[in-house]
């Protein structure tokens, strides 16, 4: 094989390559012995037409196209490894000559991965806003969630308030005409919840159990229905029940309820305190990486960013979204209808930061490069071990999902990650 690459513009060039009959003689065969249990010829059993024949009666130009499929792939990947690219999309191919008894002419229009010019990465000075103190405030607020998570609803005949919870009967309509979807019975609706168009629960506050309220409103311009969007609505609403919230005294019963491994509030109290640094300590940490990993990018320099490279990164992390949604029991269509929004939404959602990633991938990478990380047969098999437990998957299911090549690319950019932040200074 002869190779050689042109460079056209940044980060694009053109491979040349040639395929030596070595190796297209055997994938013609194989082309050959592919379709000849296919052939019905007269004079010929079928599936035993001689080879002289085939060639005689439909040329052998005639097994180019599926001998070229079976061998370009390993051809192209080979052209790549000798000339030492480092590709990062499909490659655009056109075939330059196929003549016969000669060497296939090829070439590939690729894109490769820009160069990364790395700046400083070590001992880097940072400043984040997370605290890792805890406040007796943010006890008390978490205490108070728990608290407010066991209240009970008890009737009341005063007017409701913010925070009460009414038992209505709904029938919307546009311009005096209902429209699918806006009518609703004995629906609870906790007011102040935003559950319904904004001003729809404002305008209960103050109503009793019994009395029937026409609530006007207008849908938003972006509502997901778009025969609606915009428009003023009347909804002709009944009150049935408004109910107040009756939380539990704050005592030590109360922290029993909320936790069976206490015996007092004091203790409830140590315990989320607890809770509440180790969280905190975790989220300090991940600030102070993430901030650490942006300045090492900042003080990089990457030149150009392919467009194909963010391109495969939107796709990568809708499809790595999409995938522990599904995990989870939520089909694409499922997270669509309950979210309201369409995959162009998840696109353009994952599109806004994906220049970004794709530079902390590769200054990352090139990180690693430089300090030379590599992984060992133990980090690989602990790796396995430990992606397993996360998934709750099998330690075999793991092995076969996932190449050496990519265990030991992430160890190293860990390793790299970590070159960075165990340095790290915070103002």
């Amino acid at each position: 094989m002869s190779t050689s690459f042109e460079n056209t513009s940044a980060n694009r060039g053109v491979i040349s390559f040639t395929i030596s009959q070595d190796k297209i003689k055997p994938a013609l065969d194989q082309a050959f012995n592919k379709i000849k249990k296919d052939l019905n010829v007269p004079g010929f059993r079928k599936g035993h037409m001689p080879r002289a024949v085939f060639n005689q009666k439909f040329g052998e130009e005639a097994l180019y196209e599926d001998a070229l499929n079976a061998i370009l792939p390993a051809a192209y990947e080979e052209a790549v490894k000798e000339l030492e690219l480092d590709v990062v999309a499909q490659p655009k191919v056109d075939v330059k000559s196929m003549e016969k008894g000669q060497e296939w002419e090829i070439t590939a229009e690729v894109v490769t991965k820009p160069e990364v010019k790395l700046g400083d990465y070590k001992d880097l000075s940072v400043s984040v806003e997370t605290s890792k103190d805890v406040s007796d405030d943010e006890v008390n607020d978490k205490i108070e969630r728990e608290r407010n998570n066991l209240a009970e609803l008890v009737l009341k005949e005063d007017a409701a308030e913010a925070g009460d919870t009414v038992v209505i009967d709904f029938v919307g309509s546009v311009d005096g005409v209902e429209f699918d979807g806006g009518k609703g019975d004995n629906f609870s609706l906790e007011l102040g919840s935003g559950q319904f168009i904004p001003g729809f629960e404002d305008q209960l506050i103050g109503k009793k159990a019994g009395e029937e309220v026409t609530v006007e409103v207008t849908f938003p311009e972006n509502y997901q229905a778009e025969e609606l969007a915009g428009k003023d609505a009347k909804f002709a609403t009944t009150i049935h029940e408004v109910k107040a919230k009756e939380v539990p005294e704050l005592d030590d019963e109360l922290a029993k309820d909320i936790d069976d491994e206490v015996g007092t509030l004091d203790e409830l109290k140590a315990k989320y305190r607890k809770e509440l640094e180790s969280a905190k300590a975790v989220a300090y940490d991940e600030a102070v990486e993430a901030a650490a990993i942006d300045l090492a990018v900042a003080n990089a320099e990457i030149v150009e960013l392919p467009e194909e490279m963010i391109h495969d990164e939107v796709h990568r992390a809708m499809q790595e979204f999409m995938g522990n949604m599904q995990r989870q029991g939520i089909s694409p269509e499922m997270y669509f209808q309950l979210t309201g929004t369409s995959e162009e939404d998840l696109h353009k959602q994952y599109e806004a930061d994906a220049d970004k990633r794709v530079k902390t991938n590769l200054v990352i990478e090139a990180i690693a490069k430089a300090e030379g990380f590599e992984a060992s047969a133990e980090e690989i098999e602990k790796e396995i071990t430990d992606l397993a437990a996360e998934y709750n998957m099998e330690v075999e299911q793991v092995r076969n999902l996932l190449s050496e090549e990519m265990l030991k690319h992430d160890i190293a950019m860990k390793k790299a990650v970590a070159a960075i932040t165990d340095s790290v200074k915070v103002d």
